[in-house]
């Protein structure tokens, strides 16, 4: 019986470690059309679109986007992390409160549209 106690211990503790640290990391992939664009976040230069944007940042945090491509008009726009609930945080914060800084995650996806340059 003491080894069944163990067990679940065990278990509880892992179940618990991985609602809690899975929730703290939100992915979305920054999309263009045309493709191809610099992508700028924060003013730091981080890659091309489609360019899969990772963050541990808490809920309600803002991102700014800068698209640049040659030819097309700068697309700028601000992303904040309060797109959609993320059910690992929500379920962790009835066990201890900190991952409720997490509970809201980005859309999988954010597609933009670059217009020509007049």
């Amino acid at each position: 019986m003491k080894t069944f106690v163990n067990m679940v211990r065990v278990a509880f503790f892992v179940f618990l470690t991985t609602a809690l640290f899975s929730g703290c990391a939100s992915t979305t992939v920054i999309q263009s059309s045309p493709s191809g664009a610099k992508v700028f976040l924060n003013g730091s230069y981080v890659g091309v679109t489609p360019y899969t944007m990772r963050d541990t940042k808490i809920v309600w945090t803002k991102t700014h986007v800068k698209l640049v491509k040659n030819n097309y008009q700068p697309f700028t726009t601000t992303i904040v992390k309060n797109e959609a609930a993320d059910i690992g945080p929500i379920i962790g914060g009835f066990f201890v409160t900190v991952p409720w800084l997490w509970f809201m995650k980005y859309k999988p996806q954010h597609n933009y549209v670059l217009l020509p340059e007049k």
